[in-house]
């Protein structure tokens, strides 16, 4: 298995870093995270464990197409995008640090090719890029799967 790179960009500069990655080259870092080992699956995997996690469970954590001209790219949904942003910020009476919660369930799924601490980063690194999201520039938050 490849990776999957998880990143910030508009639709065009989205679909312009997945032509490069589709031909085996390598896009610039920028707001970007790249997992090795891992599909879009484990990526909605995430999503709904966020979306639980700050109680709003039950919203569509499925990453959609882009474009006709890419079956590798996807979008990350505005509710996933929320999910992982309030991660960061998300207020529990007692309940411990939320990120570090989901980072462990996330490390716990079947086949996860990382523990608990690599995920925490992950999950860290995302929650950041989500919450970096600025609708007034036309961003989103984009998967690109090998």
């Amino acid at each position: 298995m490849g990776f999957t790179e998880i990143f910030v960009a508009t639709h065009d500069a989205a679909l312009k870093r997945a032509g490069v990655l589709d031909g085996g080259g390598s896009a610039p870092a920028g707001d970007a995270v790249r997992i090795p080992d891992i599909s879009d699956f484990e990526v909605e995997q995430l999503g709904d464990l966020a979306g639980t996690a700050v109680h709003a469970g039950g919203a569509d954590y499925e990453l959609t197409m882009v474009d006709v001209g890419s079956d590798s790219l996807l979008a990350v949904p505005p509710a996933m995008v929320r999910a992982l942003a309030d991660l960061l910020s998300y207020e529990t009476e007692g309940e411990g640090d939320i990120l570090e919660e989901v980072a462990e369930q996330w490390a716990a799924q079947d086949d996860m090719p990382f523990g608990a601490a690599e995920a925490r980063t992950y999950v860290q690194r995302l929650a950041e890029l989500a919450g970096g999201i600025d609708d007034s520039e036309r961003t989103g938050l984009y998967v690109w799967s090998a």
